[in-house]
């Protein structure tokens, strides 16, 4: 199982099981690092320039997987937990924990302790890939008490803490039904 430079789980086997699409990836298939960032790898940005940019990891029958890629980035942006499925609820100026937390499933540019070849170079590129857990899915996963692919729904207590968090959001919108504003009851 992949583990953080802590030493802690990640909670996966394969990071790369959980990656939807690179963070470079346009639309239209197109690789933006190679586009955005030349001045960083000129040779990398040659050849996908001259391939029109296209990424070679995108297409399925291409000769690449993400695995592949030097510049392989995957942070996920959706609002919810990966494992339990509890979303954020997020309170505009409040200091409160978040309900959700980013979680390193594999890290960009460390020394993981990887076998490095004759050159130095580690086997495989150091990709950075997130996801997002609910806190206590977190604590869960790095405690090894879990799994990221487990069946799992979300703890009372995070339910708890998102429904006071709504209720809370609820009164600050201060909304009123027609019959209390009119008096009509």
């Amino acid at each position: 199982m992949e583990r953080t430079p802590a030493g802690t789980s990640v909670g996966v086997d394969d990071p790369y099981a959980f990656v939807e699409r690179c963070d470079h990836l346009t639309d239209d298939g197109r690789c933006r690092y190679a586009l955005e960032h030349a001045e960083h790898d000129p040779s990398f940005a040659a050849e996908r320039r001259a391939d029109d940019c296209r990424c070679p990891a995108a297409d399925p029958a291409g000769e690449w997987t993400w695995r592949d890629c030097p510049h392989f980035r995957a942070r996920n942006r959706s609002r919810e937990c990966v494992r339990c499925g509890l979303d954020e609820r997020r309170m505009a100026h409040s200091e409160e924990r978040p309900l959700l937390e980013e979680h390193h499933l594999s890290y960009a540019d460390i020394d993981d302790g990887a076998d490095h070849g004759d050159d130095g170079s580690a086997d495989e590129p150091n990709h950075e890939i997130t996801v997002y857990l609910c806190r206590w899915c977190h604590a869960k996963i790095h405690n090894s008490w879990a799994r990221l692919g487990d069946d799992a729904s979300p703890d009372p207590e995070a339910i708890a803490a998102r429904e006071g968090r709504r209720s809370r959001e609820q009164d600050e919108l201060g909304f009123s039904s027609a019959a209390e504003r009119y008096g009509d009851e």
